[in-house]
């Protein structure tokens, strides 16, 4: 498995946070300096509205620090998921795993992330067996990556995602908003330094 993880083809878009838009020139000769300052002013915003993380759950995350967007964008993806209380619970699966450095060392990969609230909805017996048996612990965690970047578009055109579990996810958009199998997507597009991360409602399961 983790021969795969390493062996990832990059099919994605940057993962960088948007850049910003540049300000305007300071020349009193208004008529010379405007045409060259508008270009960047009007598509730099647009380019950075496409690859900002969007969902309801992204108002939730802190503005500042190694949890951030910004922080989490300097992180490979297992830890930079370790710095989001809301994913406490993956993390220790990761963890019991042994996918750690798999993960971390994994480059242009798209990582469904559920939340504690998603591993919540196992009943507690089952998930605690889940945890101790590490062959199906790794299946399930593998199929929550798939190889590439996926990008919002790749996410609403409906076309199935590879896993390295080997099996295939569907993700879906409607109305706002997108999904992958029946999961919803709360917070999606957070770029990692070698991932994009999509935080979602419920924990994917593959054919057994």
């Amino acid at each position: 498995m983790n021969a795969r993880f390493l062996t990832v083809g990059a099919v994605f878009a940057t993962i960088a946070i948007g850049a910003t838009a540049c300000g305007g020139s300071g020349s009193d000769n208004a008529s010379s300096s405007k045409p060259p300052s508008s270009a960047p002013a009007s598509s730099a915003p647009a380019k950075a509205a496409g690859m900002q993380p969007m969902g309801p759950a992204c108002s939730t995350v802190p503005k500042t620090g190694k949890g951030s967007f910004a922080g989490m964008a300097q992180d490979p993806v297992a830890t930079a998921a370790s710095h989001n209380p809301a994913l406490s619970t993956l993390v220790t699966a990761v963890k019991k795993a042994g996918l750690v450095d798999t993960l971390n060392s994994a480059s242009n990969i798209t990582v469904f992330a559920p939340t504690n609230d998603a591993f919540a909805k196992i009943p507690k017996k089952k998930l605690d067996a889940v945890l101790k048996d590490k062959k199906t612990l790794t299946k399930i965690l593998t199929y929550h990556v798939a190889k590439g970047k996926t990008t919002p578009g790749q996410m609403a055109s409906g076309d199935k995602l590879t896993t390295l579990e080997g099996g295939t996810v569907t993700p879906s958009k409607m109305g706002d908003t997108y999904q992958v199998n029946d999961a919803k997507v709360v917070c999606g597009n957070v770029p990692t330094s070698n991932a994009t991360v999509y935080i979602i409602d419920t924990v994917l399961m593959p054919k057994m």
